[in-house]
């Protein structure tokens, strides 16, 4: 029964503050705040994020923006390196709008303020990972998402039209009888009240699912809350099982798994093992290998001894004007990257898949979109090349923008529009009367293992049913309490146990998705994306080619 809830738990229409506007946007990284600016040219629009306007995961990214502007590069040379990184899973349609787009949408970025970084009068290139050329805009050496989110935060604030509400919680999107979306249901974290937010328009931009992981490089915000309250809605979830797991973390004792930069990889660093041999070197690609693969490596390497990146070979000079962030970090851990190698694993990093769209970014509901992490159009396939995501944030969230402003704009809904709980479902219905309340601390650090344990970088069928087993059996036990942690809780069980499924059912290894059992890739079978909806137990496939 939990995992069918049309609601996190039950609420009452007569104890909700409502609010409305033309847009609504929920999170406030790249992919929200662009898609709000963009609209905001035609619209009103209020943008909803979870803590303040900064914190997401756009803050966090430091390698930087792919984008072919180089004139050794081209948009062709660009999407053949996503296709290939992407094992197969990547749909052409939507790479090639990536690649054609992406140079506009970065001279628009530009435009409204963000400073990126020079050499010799020219924007300064580097290479990641997978990439065929020097293509990586970055900003303060390696503050890329720092320096993107403040000119777009101050572009924000700069926009009549755009109003910005911080310290609100997504608890689940709102409905009308014919299931049309028509806003969503919003916990005020600072007065513990629930406010109804109504739109013409939603755009679901609420980022990742790192912390899924009891490992991940990922701020504590990333909870998967726009995955999991689309799902509640009956939106479909794609490509789930793909999880991709940064090679280079930090790995001290307790210290976070702070993010070392792919980027450092592409500016010289190497990796070695506990003997100071290079373990990568008969790898194609070596240091620069596509993620999934080096993430492999180090975490089988880590079975004889601990992995360490050195930054030496890249000279102390540029590593200081390159890396002035992770250098800092790392002294304050007592770690001298000037002078010794850096002990690294890898970490859940960043999620393929998500609520499934379009090219414009619809969803399978009505006046629903998603952008960014949180939205899987197949751009990123199995595995995501480096420095894409910052990129599918701006180029799918002026889609968006796009479409909306083709629409007609109505009357704005009003509260009475809105599928009253009480009226679509009782508490016996739904079994919100036989649920236990959710010891929220407790049952996420036994997720979060969980799923590091068994549905992690290597996996397999008894594990992968065990976890499966176990998180379906959670969530439908558990009713969360009416907290933040109690919420994020609740959505990391949902997602995780989506995952997991996902994982479970494609028997074979394809980029972030690795079975021990079934280590091949196999094309003739697997070659196409996973589609979940939460009334239906079985994954669905549909064929990676599929366009609008």
């Amino acid at each position: 029964m939990g995992a069918l809830r049309r609601y996190i738990y039950p609420w009452s229409k007569s104890r909700v503050k409502v609010f409305d506007t033309d847009v609504l946007v929920l999170g406030s990284g790249i992919a929200g705040l662009y898609t709000a600016i963009k609209a905001s040219e035609q619209f009103q629009v209020t943008v909803l994020t979870k803590k303040t306007i900064a914190e997401s995961n756009t803050e966090h990214a430091q390698g930087g923006i792919a984008v072919a502007i180089d004139e050794a590069d081209s948009p062709t040379l660009h999407f053949e390196d996503t296709l290939l990184a992407g094992a197969g899973l990547c749909n052409p349609f939507s790479v090639r709008i990536l690649v054609e787009e992406g140079p506009v949408c970065v001279e628009e970025l530009i435009g409204m303020g963000a400073q990126f970084d020079y050499h010799n009068g020219e924007l300064a290139l580097t290479r990641e990972g997978a990439h065929s050329q020097r293509r990586i805009l970055h900003a303060l050496g390696d503050a890329t998402g720092w320096e993107v989110e403040r000119a777009l935060v101050a572009k924000v604030k700069a926009s009549p039209n755009v109003t910005t509400l911080e310290e609100r919680f997504v608890v689940d999107l709102l409905e009308n009888g014919q299931g049309h979306i028509l806003g969503a249901l919003v916990l005020n974290s600072e007065t513990g009240e629930l406010e109804g937010h109504l739109a013409n328009s939603v755009v679901l931009a609420t980022g990742g699912l790192g912390q899924v992981y009891c490992f991940t490089t990922n701020p504590s915000v990333a909870t998967g809350d726009g995955m999991a309250a689309a799902w509640r809605a009956g939106a479909d979830l794609m490509d789930m099982e793909f999880v991709q797991f940064h090679p280079t973390a930090l790995l001290i004792p307790d210290a976070p798994r702070f993010l070392i930069s792919e980027a450092v990889r592409g500016e010289g660093a190497h990796l070695v093992n506990s003997a100071g041999i290079r373990f990568m070197e008969d790898v194609p690609g070596k240091e620069l290998a596509p993620r999934d693969i080096v993430a492999r490596a180090i975490w089988q390497e880590m079975n004889h001894g601990p992995v360490y990146l050195d930054f030496r070979p890249i000279g102390q000079k540029r590593i200081l004007e390159r890396f002035p962030t992770i250098h800092r970090t790392c002294l304050d851990y007592g770690m001298d990257v000037l002078t010794m190698p850096l002990p690294v694993a890898p970490a859940a990093h960043y999620m393929m898949g998500g609520i499934a769209t379009n090219s414009y970014g619809e969803t399978s509901l009505s006046h629903l979109y998603a952008a960014g992490e949180c939205a899987c159009n197949g751009v990123h396939g199995a595995n995501r090349l480096a420095s894409n995501s910052l990129l599918d944030g701006l180029v799918f969230g002026a889609r968006i923008a796009d479409k909306i402003k083709c629409k007609s704009p109505g009357r704005r809904p009003s509260w009475e529009d809105v599928r009253s709980p009480e009226g679509s479902q009782s508490l016996t219905e739904t079994g919100f009367n036989e649920l236990k309340p959710l010891d929220a601390q407790n049952l996420r650090t036994r997720v979060q293992e969980l799923m590091w344990n068994k549905v992690g970088i290597l996996r397999n069928e008894t594990g992968l049913r065990e976890a499966a087993e176990s998180l379906m059996g959670w969530d439908r036990q558990v009713l969360p309490t009416r907290s933040v942690e109690g919420l994020e809780t609740a959505n990391i069980l949902t997602v995780g146990a989506v995952i997991a499924k996902a994982a479970l059912d494609r028997k074979e290894s394809r980029g972030g998705h690795f079975r021990s059992d079934y280590p091949s890739r196999f094309d003739e079978s697997w070659q196409k994306h996973s589609l979940q909806h939460k009334e239906d137990n079985n994954v669905r496939y549909v064929p990676v080619s599929r366009a609008d």
